[in-house]
């Protein structure tokens, strides 16, 4: 991120902040959908981090830390945004960054249905983790001080998520009593 332009937002430029917003909103976008699997949620989500960010920008100590705490803002939004009750709707736009690259075929709809299922189940909290790990490509020690939690915690949720995941798999890959039995 360019720290000029976060300095020049963090004194109140209006045009700065809009440039900022325009960088980083796809991005969080993105995250925010990873986290809550619901597109509406996720531009939510997005939409309070964006104004959070605006209203705490002062506050930021170190403008080179800005995607780190622009992440732990987007979270808590996801944490918020997570724990209002909703009835499910099915989601299925793609985000650009899903859309396949080649002709992967049926198997790699079924694998990303797969996946999507598993990853549904997780919490919140787990869902970050792995969000901000995996997708983000972030290391664990700034996947703690972005959530604001100890290390041990996020290797805990980590480890617990993963687990999940696996289970979900597998118990898709099993066949039913119908099918067994046929």
């Amino acid at each position: 991120m360019d720290t000029k332009l976060v300095v020049q937002a963090q004194r109140g430029d209006e045009e700065a902040f809009a440039s900022l917003a325009v960088a980083v909103g796809d991005r969080l976008h993105a995250v925010a959908h990873r986290i809550l699997r619901d597109t509406s949620l996720a531009e939510d989500a997005t939409q309070q981090a964006l104004l959070s960010i605006w209203r705490d920008l002062p506050q930021l100590r170190d403008p080179a830390q800005f995607d780190a705490w622009s992440y732990r803002l987007l979270v808590r939004a996801c944490y918020a945004e997570g724990r209002r009750t909703r009835t499910w709707s099915p989601d299925l736009r793609l985000l650009p960054a899903d859309e396949p690259t080649t002709g992967e075929g049926m198997s790699a709809v079924v694998d990303r249905d797969q996946l999507d299922r598993g990853f549904r189940r997780l919490s919140i909290d787990h869902r970050a983790v792995v969000v901000l790990h995996h997708y983000l490509d972030l290391p664990l020690e700034t996947v703690a001080e972005t959530l604001g939690i100890p290390i041990g915690t996020v290797r805990s949720r980590l480890h617990h998520a993963m687990r999940g995941l696996r289970a979900a798999l597998e118990a898709d890959a099993r066949p039913t009593v119908r099918e067994a039995t046929r």
